[in-house]
């Protein structure tokens, strides 16, 4: 679908509506689902991870209210994302995971990347993946309520970040349907940077309400976050051609979780 093909104006809310209708379940009415809508989607994607590890931070503090123990406090904050998302984020980790396992030709692992089984590669990425995420939130909940909760939101602003920068200029959609062919380019570099910038501003400063140091550590998470997502970004569109929704998916899972283990180095 071309950006400069006749269409009517985008409102100024059409973008929210497709970042919250495409990245959750949040009953929100996305009026317009083409690449002019999705511009300013993708370049609100971290709002989306705003409202998301918010709501996510809120079961792991009600559960530590409750002496429940950090374990299950960090069992309930791994679930709302994936509720949020339907699991489609988890379930895209695992057919990426399986296409790039299989070691077939692009074609072939975009077959078995549609198929709706999960193979094995599928099933020890989500276990390794989800127990990373519950060990690092358990860790950071029993050092201190307000790290977890914090460590929650970055974690969930960083997987929504990465989606923005994957849906950059340049990078291509690997299939010509689907929501990798919605937003396979459609951010302008500069754009992308800039929202880049303003996350990093922003976690940099509540990382500092944990400490003189919180600040720096929270920004290092965040780009070891991007810096992994990168890697399975470059290593997909070589793989695979270009992107799909089950990579961006990965991609976000992917940011995550490194945000998550890396917040939860030292105390």
């Amino acid at each position: 679908m071309s950006d400069t093909a006749p269409t009517a104006p985008t409102a100024p809310l059409d973008g929210l509506r497709f970042a919250f209708g495409t990245l959750t379940v949040l009953p929100v009415t996305v009026r317009r689902w083409d690449r002019r809508a999705a511009r300013p989607g993708m370049l609100s994607a971290p709002l989306v991870g705003l409202v998301v590890g918010g709501c996510a931070a809120v079961p792991g503090l009600l559960a530590l209210l409750l002496d429940a123990g950090p374990l299950l406090a960090a069992v309930a904050t791994v679930a709302v994302p994936a509720v949020l998302t339907r699991g489609l984020h988890l379930d895209g980790l695992a057919d990426t995971a399986d296409g790039l396992g299989s070691g077939k030709p692009a074609e072939d692992a975009l077959r078995i990347m549609k198929q709706s089984d999960i193979g094995p590669f599928g099933v020890l990425t989500l276990v390794l993946v989800l127990l990373a995420q519950v060990a690092a939130l358990a860790r950071m909940y029993d050092d201190s309520w307000a790290r977890g909760a914090l460590a929650a939101v970055v974690s969930a602003v960083a997987a929504r970040l990465a989606l923005t920068l994957a849906a950059r200029a340049g990078v291509q959609a690997a299939r010509p349907e689907g929501l990798g062919a919605a937003v396979a380019g459609v951010v302008p570099v500069p754009g992308a940077l800039a929202v880049a910038a303003l996350c990093a501003a922003a976690v940099a400063a509540a990382g500092q309400l944990l400490g003189p140091y919180g600040g720096v550590h929270t920004v290092l998470a965040l780009a070891a976050s991007l810096a992994a997502a990168e890697l399975l970004l470059r290593h997909c569109t070589r793989r695979f051609g270009g992107i799909t929704g089950d990579v961006f998916g990965g991609l976000a899972e992917t940011a995550a979780t490194t945000a998550l283990v890396a917040l939860s180095f030292g105390g």
